[in-house]
């Protein structure tokens, strides 16, 4: 597995998407969370070469640090508290009840940071069909996560926000899609397609 590969794919893919998840915040939160997460992604990647020869766990927990110091709101701590828990708890090569297992203990890492739970139309209303996903393995479990991510994504549309700054709106976030799920199933999908 070639760390840098997926994690350039994955910041990638978001500085692509910047102007998608910023309308996606404008209407239901702040609208910064494109930008947030484009500075993020630019800052991993601008030492991407530096951390070349750490372990997958040196490299994943240098870029939650990098996520906290540099990801503004809400995202900052809680993509760090999920790459930090994830550095943590996954083995040099991880297979899919690795990935599973990290997964569940980075879940409860970020719901007791944000004190959010599955259902409130959070990033872990991707993350949590993602874990299950993995933890069932099978066959085409690659394609399988990737779509899972997607229509997880899509599903936090019809919820009604009980966490963040989209609570504040009630029934008017029906309809729109929470912007930290996006961000979660274009980094799920780009490191798919990586792999």
């Amino acid at each position: 597995m070639n760390i840098s590969l997926l994690v350039n794919s994955a910041t990638q893919k978001l500085i692509d998407h910047v102007e998608e998840l910023t309308i996606l915040d404008q209407a239901i939160g702040d609208g910064d969370h494109g930008l947030n997460m484009k500075r993020g992604s630019k800052a991993i990647q601008d030492k991407l070469a530096q951390w070349s020869a750490l372990s997958t766990q040196a490299t994943l927990t240098a870029m939650g640090k990098t996520c906290i110091a540099m990801i503004g709101g809400a995202s900052g701590p809680v993509f760090g508290t999920l790459l930090l828990t994830l550095g943590k708890e996954l083995p040099e090569q991880p297979d899919h009840n690795d990935l599973a297992r990290a997964l569940r203990l980075a879940i409860e890492a970020v719901t007791r940071l944000g004190k959010a739970e599955i259902g409130q139309k959070t990033l872990l209303d991707v993350l949590d069909p993602l874990q299950k996903c993995l933890a069932a393995g099978g066959e085409s479990l690659v394609a399988r996560a990737k779509q899972c991510a997607l229509d997880s994504c899509e599903a936090t549309a019809h919820m009604e926000a009980s966490r963040g700054r989209s609570s504040f709106l009630g029934e008017r976030a029906l309809g729109h899609i929470d912007p930290g799920s996006r961000s979660v199933a274009l980094i799920v999908s780009a490191i798919c397609d990586a792999l």
